[in-house]
């Protein structure tokens, strides 16, 4: 009984001269080696050199702050419900009297924390924020956990440093190649980034 029709028929056929001494396979298998010698490498020197991981990665979380320092999140629990991994939690309180220099609004986040193991980072929460608080980093991974305390991020963790403000410096690959240009060739042009609003 034949259980498919791709069966071959296998020939148990004489090798010849050529066949037995393997000096063309050999010959093939050299050329093969020998083209891809002359071929542009592939591999690159990180960390000297990074890779452009393209507009679309999603990196680590960072809240965003607005130009005066305060923070964006209002607490409205958008990006906590668009969660399809439930990794978000928000505990939201009211601004008191005082704290208009920290908080844009009048509800704020008191605690806003992420779970990095259970996110699948698919940007979700970064859509669904109607504050453009909440964005994934394109230019950073998550760092590697070692501890279990190290899993659940806060807002120490999350909320931006002023000093050092997440700008996306490049959205396509050719933005990120004339930025990567006028780096290397350290002269006075300065490539604008565009800003995060």
């Amino acid at each position: 009984m034949q259980l498919t029709d791709r069966s071959k028929q296998v020939s148990n056929k004489e090798m010849t001269l050529a066949e037995k001494i393997y000096l063309p396979a050999i010959a093939t298998g050299m050329a093969i080696t020998i083209k891809h010698f002359f071929q542009k490498k592939v591999t690159i020197r990180y960390p000297e050199v990074k890779r452009y991981l393209g507009p679309v990665f999603r990196g680590r979380h960072v809240l965003k702050r607005d130009a005066e320092g305060r923070e964006r999140c209002t607490a409205c629990g958008l990006c906590a419900v668009a969660c399809p991994a439930e990794a978000i939690q928000i505990v939201a309180e009211e601004r008191k009297k005082g704290e208009e220099h920290l908080y844009r609004e009048e509800k704020y986040a008191a605690i806003y924390e992420v779970n990095m193991l259970r996110c699948i980072f698919c940007g979700l929460c970064e859509e669904a924020c109607p504050k453009q608080a909440v964005y994934l980093r394109h230019d950073e991974f998550v760092p590697v956990f070692t501890e279990r305390d190290q899993v659940i991020w806060g807002k120490d963790m999350l909320t931006e440093n002023m000093n050092n403000r997440y700008l996306r410096k490049a959205w396509t690959r050719e933005e990120a190649q004339e930025q990567n240009l006028i780096e290397a060739r350290g002269d006075d042009a300065e490539f604008v980034p565009r800003a995060i609003p």
